[in-house]
C-alpha cells in the first residue's frame, strides 16, 4: 500500500540526460570506486582516501537527491581506512543500481 510519503523507485532523468551526466552521477562514481559490493537493498562503494574525494562524493549525493529521491546515503570516514559510501533504498534498489553499473 502506498502512503502519502511514498517515493517511487524511479529516476526523473531521461536516458539521454543519464548518459550525458553519467560521470557526475552514481554510474560514474561506481566505475571510479575501488570496490563495489551489493547490499540487501543497495550497494556499498569503497574508495581509498584522497584529496577532494569527500567533496566529489557530496556533489554526487546532492545531484542524485534531485533525480532519485528514493535513495538514502550513508558515508563512513575513519582514520587511515577506506571511505565507504552505502547507497540504499526500497525493495528493487539493488537491482536498479546493478543495472547502472556496467
Amino acid at each position: 500500500m502506498k502512503g502519502e510519503n511514498f517515493i517511487p523507485l524511479a529516476c526523473t532523468l531521461t536516458a539521454e540526460q543519464l548518459r550525458e551526466g553519467r560521470g557526475d552521477l552514481l554510474p560514474g562514481l561506481m566505475e571510479r570506486a575501488d570496490e563495489v559490493s551489493e547490499l540487501k537493498n543497495g550497494v556499498q562503494l569503497r574508495f581509498a582516501p584522497r584529496p577532494g574525494l569527500l567533496v566529489e562524493l557530496a556533489g554526487v549525493i546532492e545531484r542524485e537527491q534531485t533525480c532519485c529521491q528514493f535513495l538514502s546515503f550513508r558515508l563512513e570516514v575513519a582514520p587511515q581506512a577506506a571511505v565507504v559510501l552505502e547507497v540504499t533504498g526500497p525493495e528493487g534498489t539493488r537491482e536498479l543500481l546493478r543495472s547502472l553499473y556496467k
